[in-house]
């Protein structure tokens, strides 16, 4: 089947009326070389959206190859299911309905690449998870690391202080973890790059 991957544009628009959380072009596009580099049979995605990341990165998976996004949101869940099958991506893409943190324990398999773009907050139960089930030689890329420059501020709002406090200590771990390669990219709202070398 032919996948048409023209609707992405007005996906993409549809996210931005809607101020909805979707991949900014020029993290989008740093990822996708980095994709179309390596080939990735199975990416693991925690946070779908509308599912515009996963259909953008569904392009560069090898033969054969799968996408596994977690989404907390019924409603997202509908829009991601919608447009994967307006791209015609449904044997590409699964969508797991549910709390990453109570799916991610059931998960077995090995992937390529884990792309954690969900609740802030959260990013580090999600990047232990990601170290398991990331294989060797593969990548964890988080974005949104840098929430609004706020992570590099000295100034954040008390709402915010939380989020921004694990995010910092969030990029430290990632930073001084001997078993990856990592590296903070300051690109759209801050992304990391991990390759997972032991």
């Amino acid at each position: 089947m032919m996948l048409n991957y023209d609707c992405l544009t007005e996906i993409r628009a549809f996210g931005r009326e809607n101020k909805i959380p979707i991949l900014l072009d020029d993290t989008l596009e740093y990822i996708s070389n980095i994709l179309n580099d390596i080939k990735p049979y199975r990416i693991l995605e925690v946070g779908t959206a509308i599912g515009y990341s996963a259909l953008c990165f569904s392009k560069y998976l090898a033969e054969g190859g799968r996408i596994d996004t977690i989404e907390i949101e019924s409603l997202r869940v509908e829009q991601a299911l919608e447009n994967i099958e307006k791209v015609g991506a449904m044997d590409k893409i699964r969508v797991l309905e549910g709390d990453a943190l109570d799916i991610l324990p059931y998960l077995t398999e090995e992937y390529d690449v884990v792309f954690i773009d969900a609740a802030k907050g959260k990013y580090l139960e999600f990047f232990n998870h990601a170290l398991r089930l990331c294989k060797k030689g593969g990548y964890i890329i988080a974005d949104n690391v840098l929430y609004k420059g706020m992570v590099q501020s000295d100034y954040n709002k008390h709402k915010q202080r939380t989020a921004v406090n694990k995010l910092r200590a969030f990029i430290d771990m990632v930073l001084e973890n001997k078993d990856l390669q990592s590296e903070l990219i300051d690109i759209g709202d801050g992304l990391t790059v991990s390759k997972k070398i032991n």
